[in-house]
């Protein structure tokens, strides 16, 4: 599940924070992760040496924050066995036999209850 997030997660990092976003197949849903701040937002490197630094801190604090933004994804989404969609909690039924998304449970009209119910369903 975790190559299968990283493939789908979008960045959506800027300068000076680490932001990324997943969008629900289902519903259209855009999930987002919590932004991290760059340690070195807001200052200018004041030498050459210093750029070539801050642009490896970049680097280094935001693969960093990919793979928490990863993990904090895991804990919104499931796959669909059937279709292999990446679905948010709202959409993947938890039915009796096999668990699957909301699109499959319809389409082979198999009964079961959100992983989260529509009382319990927040925005991302």
């Amino acid at each position: 599940m975790k190559r299968i997030i990283k493939e789908k997660i979008v960045d959506c990092s800027d300068q000076d924070s680490f932001c990324f976003s997943l969008i629900c197949v289902d519903c259209g849903r855009v999930w987002k992760s919590t932004p991290i701040r760059f340690s070195k937002a807001g200052g200018e490197p004041s030498t050459e040496a210093k750029l070539i630094i801050a642009q490896a801190l970049y680097r280094r604090e935001h693969a960093q924050a990919l793979e928490r933004a990863i993990s904090e994804a895991m804990h919104h989404f499931n796959i669909c066995p059937l279709c292999g969609s990446l679905v948010c909690d709202g959409c993947f039924i938890i039915c009796n036999d096999l668990d699957m998304c909301r699109s499959c449970s319809n389409q082979l009209q198999e009964q079961g209850e959100c992983v989260l119910p529509g009382s319990l369903l927040m925005d991302f």
